[in-house]
């Protein structure tokens, strides 16, 4: 590894981390490292053509859930509903 191939991949991340993703939480940024790695490391350069890398996204998802809670839904025997910001509940 060289040092103009740090800074190029920096470079990007930094335009990508300005231009598409505006506000990124430091618990998560290592999502984020990890996602342009994967970009980087299939890339058309590399072989790699758009097809290839979405397999290769896929690949990674199986057998993975998400996992993030949702604060705003509530369910009331088999329905979900959206909770009313402005209700008061009992913790």
């Amino acid at each position: 590894m060289h040092v103009n191939t740090a800074e190029g991949f920096f470079s990007v991340f930094k335009r990508g981390m300005i231009g598409t993703y505006q506000h990124v939480e430091s618990q998560h940024l290592h999502r984020y490292v990890h996602e342009f790695d994967f970009r980087r490391s299939t890339r058309e350069k590399l072989g790699v053509n758009d097809t290839m890398q979405t397999e290769n996204a896929l690949q990674g998802f199986k057998g993975k859930r998400l996992t993030y809670r949702t604060p705003n839904l509530r369910k009331r025997g088999n329905v979900i509903y959206l909770r009313d910001p402005k209700e008061q509940h009992l913790s």
